[in-house]
């Protein structure tokens, strides 16, 4: 009798262990969603920030393509004022070809090519072009393991509990998949 009382102890403490283990597994792995997100968030807005700077420079050189400075304004602005995460990031997928056209520009001002503001500006904006494409890789591997851990056995049993859910990965427009062409005609 004692060693069954035992064997039953020993069951129940394993559970409760494997239950404390998936469920702070399936936290950390929300929480590495949430990091990710932000850090895609932390790098648009540091382009959104230069992006003033870069019309500024541009515009002293570039009277005469006032529409692509426009577009380029116009856009940042409703990027700050968009309503969720997805119509914001619909938003910056369409900055990047208005961007492309902007340095773009640079070919036909010679000065501007040569002026270190612009070049400073031009490698910040490249860096940080990078930086969020990592930080989008990043994003969706914490959502891979996230959205394999919440449909996996058991831990979809505890994830489902406790309200864990899956998580949209990151994915470019078809806009943005599509090559992109830069000219001013």
């Amino acid at each position: 009798m004692k060693e069954l009382v035992f064997v039953l102890l020993g069951l129940v403490l394993f559970g409760g262990l494997f239950f404390v283990i998936v469920y702070n597994g399936l936290v950390g792995k929300r929480n590495m969603v949430r990091n990710a997100f932000s850090s895609i968030d932390v790098n648009l807005k540091k382009r959104a920030d230069l992006v003033p700077n870069l019309v500024s420079t541009v515009k002293g050189y570039a009277k005469h393509e006032q529409e692509t400075l426009t577009r380029v304004i116009e856009l940042r602005n409703r990027i700050s004022e968009a309503k969720d995460d997805s119509e914001r990031f619909r938003l910056e997928g369409q900055l990047g070809p208005e961007m492309g056209r902007l340095f773009a520009l640079s070919e036909s001002y010679p000065e501007l090519r040569s002026n270190e503001n612009f070049l400073n500006l031009q490698r910040n904006l490249t860096e940080i072009e990078e930086q969020i494409s990592a930080a989008r890789r990043a994003y969706n591997a914490a959502v891979l393991e996230m959205n394999n851990a919440v449909e996996s056995f058991p831990s979809n049993i505890i994830a489902n509990m406790f309200h864990f859910v899956r998580h949209d990965f990151f994915e470019a427009s078809e806009s943005d998949r599509a090559s992109q062409q830069v000219g001013f005609d």
